[in-house]
């Protein structure tokens, strides 16, 4: 095992992260688990009947990745922003700041720990969907990048938001206001081409639309955008994302009391 003090203090944080997520269960990978499989009976069965096919899938079928990328989403950035801002609110995130480990490392541990709970409900969801539904994975390591490439980006901007609240309330501004209608506008339930031409353009500016397509690729074939544009819109929110972590985490803009 390597005695690098950074691989030490990185390997400590994302422990510690883990710790906290496996200790409080019944929060972090029950509840998701029980509301996926209400969408998939109500939305997959009960509405899907009436719908019938979409792109060649039954509707249920169509569902299954964006739930399942959905639920990453929400779960990779909750468990961002709860945890960082419990340490801010704790007073020990002073001891990771006035330690010799760089902001990266701090930053990569936090990333590691969102994102492993993310993939955890990602994969209890996708086991929850074959319940309901057979499924067969056209392009695995499609899926697979999106989905890592996602949870990161959104640990990425719980990272933020957790900077900027000063209360409990704030930290739940952002998934209420913004991230959940981009999430349910994401095409997660609807391909934009049933759109009028006005509101396939105003779509296309939501970068959960890409994610949500891009996995849906991933496991089924078909998709609204390019994986051209899909990449492309991640990376960049990505690279953005870290960027301006990294800088408030430099600052300590936020973090300092």
């Amino acid at each position: 095992m390597s005695n690098n003090p950074l691989w030490v203090g990185y390997q400590t944080i994302v422990r510690k992260e883990i710790t906290r997520i496996l200790r409080i269960w019944g929060q972090t990978i029950v509840p998701p688990a029980i509301t996926m499989t209400l969408y998939f009976i109500i939305f997959g069965q009960l509405i899907g009947r009436r719908i019938g096919e979409m792109e060649g899938f039954t509707y249920m079928q169509y569902i299954v990745p964006g739930l399942i990328i959905m639920s990453v989403i929400t779960n990779s950035y909750g468990n961002m922003v709860s945890s960082f801002f419990g340490a801010k609110f704790g007073k020990h995130i002073e001891e990771l700041l006035i330690s010799p480990l760089p902001n990266w490392v701090i930053l990569a541990g936090y990333v590691s720990g969102a994102l492993t709970r993310g993939l955890m409900v990602g994969g209890v969801v996708m086991a929850v969907s074959l319940f309901f539904t057979p499924m067969e994975i056209r392009h695995p390591l499609i899926m697979l990048s999106i989905v890592l490439l996602t949870a990161v980006v959104f640990a990425l901007a719980g990272m933020i938001n957790a900077i900027f609240a000063q209360k409990f309330d704030d930290i739940a501004i952002i998934p209420t206001f913004v991230l959940a209608p981009l999430t349910y506008l994401g095409g997660v339930f609807y391909s934009i081409s049933l759109l009028p031409p006005f509101w396939q353009k105003v779509s296309v500016v939501n970068p959960i639309l890409y994610m949500v397509n891009g996995f849906r690729y991933g496991m089924l074939g078909v998709s609204d955008v390019s994986l051209f544009q899909t990449y492309g819109v991640i990376l960049v929110a990505g690279v953005i994302l870290f960027t301006w972590c990294l800088i408030l985490l430099h600052r300590g803009t936020g973090l300092r009391t």
